[in-house]
């Protein structure tokens, strides 16, 4: 096996994943390389999801019965594993939505609803970037619809990272909200969090950051990214699906106005009106993800047992050593970084005039599983005049022996389409 620096136990942590040792396709074992798109999960993970429904399964917060209090203790527990994990000053502070997705929705509808000085209208604008996830777009654009605020957005460069020579133009004393991700979801691009923090703060405008990419692969504190508002969402970092996190600050959340109505998130309801629960409760209408929050929690006991900054240290490794691999693939060109330098550890590219639904399919059939497609970032494509890309995702499972067997793979794949 190839040896790298900076590498974890990769037999020990691969142990911990029984989907790894899957078998498709006439007895080729799993490669898997969509982390991007969802991450597997760890026998731990899987294991406190059984134990949840099997012992301890009632609703939250309104039961005195010995179930009720076991189920409260649990979400309120995962609540507090979060908050440790992305070192915010307070546990109150982390909401509990079903996605990041509808994280950065909450956020966008709380300020189309909100009182100065928060409100977006007319006379506001708004400001994104061309490498964001859909997500991260159209709330937006729908935002813009109904208040007629004006979306303006940070454009990319040639190498994939973000145009930032305009930022006075597009970060004005009329912006409200700038909103961007950590980590592109596409191009693995890491962003310069503090100059585009810092010129959001010179003008008042608030930061949302999107670190679903970010989150499941590099230590992350929200005190020191400096932002109002961070999204991330827990399939991606060994979690279940169905469950996501905003965290924002305190005095902000007290201030805005709630997403979602319902239960739980209400002090008092007569027939003329009604007054919320404190934050975070008050932004988490009805049932919550109650077993999702407990699998985010054990998966964040799992990655912090490891360490994020050791996790960070194995992707880097393993980036480096598929981007040199890459290299080597004639007619292959990386939409993206070219280096390990400031990027993450997805990497999409195009294989000459192969389309890359062409390339995923033979890929498939030697036991490979890469994303191919826009990847919910349509307008990234646009940029660099491409229909699709192929895109390979590396986690804390990958090897080396992984980024080989892909690199053999695309010559199948030349070879196949001659």
């Amino acid at each position: 096996m190839t040896q790298l620096p900076g590498l974890l136990d990769i037999e020990a942590i691969r142990k911990d994943f029984p989907l790894l040792d899957r078998v498709v396709h006439d007895g080729k074992k799993i490669v898997y390389l969509d982390n991007a798109a969802t991450s597997q999960k760890p026998r731990q993970v899987l294991d406190a999801l059984n134990e949840y429904y099997e012992q301890h399964n009632a609703n939250v917060h309104r039961g005195v019965h010995v179930l009720a209090e076991e189920a409260t203790a649990l979400y309120e527990g995962a609540r507090d594993k979060v908050a440790a994990f992305i070192n915010a000053p307070s546990r109150d502070e982390v909401i509990f939505t079903k996605n990041a997705s509808e994280s950065l929705n909450l956020v966008a509808n709380m300020l189309g609803w909100a009182d100065e000085p928060y409100r977006v209208d007319r006379e506001t604008e708004i400001a994104i970037t061309e490498m964001e996830h859909h997500s991260n777009i159209v709330p937006w654009q729908l935002l813009s619809q109904r208040t007629g605020a004006k979306l303006k957005w940070f454009g990319l460069t040639d190498d994939g990272r973000l145009d930032l020579s305009n930022i006075e133009e597009v970060i004005t004393e009329k912006t409200k909200i700038v909103s961007f991700t950590l980590v592109s979801n596409i191009m693995g691009t890491v962003n310069p969090v503090e100059a585009i923090v810092r010129r959001a703060q010179d003008v008042g405008a608030l930061v949302l950051i999107d670190a679903s990419q970010a989150a499941p692969h590099m230590p992350l504190d929200v005190q020191a990214l400096g932002a109002d508002f961070v999204a991330f969402t827990g399939h991606k970092m060994c979690g279940p699906t169905g469950i996501g996190v905003l965290w924002g600050r305190q005095e902000l959340l007290e201030d805005l106005p709630p997403f979602l109505g319902g239960g739980e998130m209400i002090e008092t309801v007569s027939m003329h009106a009604s007054t919320y629960a404190p934050a975070p409760h008050k932004f988490e209408a009805g049932t919550p993800p109650i077993a999702q929050a407990v699998g985010l929690g054990a998966a964040v006991d799992y990655l912090t047992a490891i360490g994020m900054d050791k996790i960070a240290a194995h992707e880097h490794a393993i980036t480096e050593y598929a981007i040199k691999r890459l290299a080597e693939v004639p007619d292959l060109r990386i939409i993206g970084p070219t280096t390990a330098e400031d990027r993450g550890a997805a990497i999409s590219f195009v294989l000459g005039d192969i389309h890359p639904h062409d390339v995923g399919q033979v890929l498939d059939e030697q036991g490979i599983a890469v994303r191919v497609g826009h990847h919910c970032a349509r307008p990234v494509c646009l940029r660099y005049g491409i229909p699709a890309t192929t895109r390979a995702s590396f986690y804390l499972y990958s090897s080396p022996a992984e980024v080989d067997a892909l690199i053999d793979g695309l010559e199948h794949v030349r070879n196949f389409f001659g």
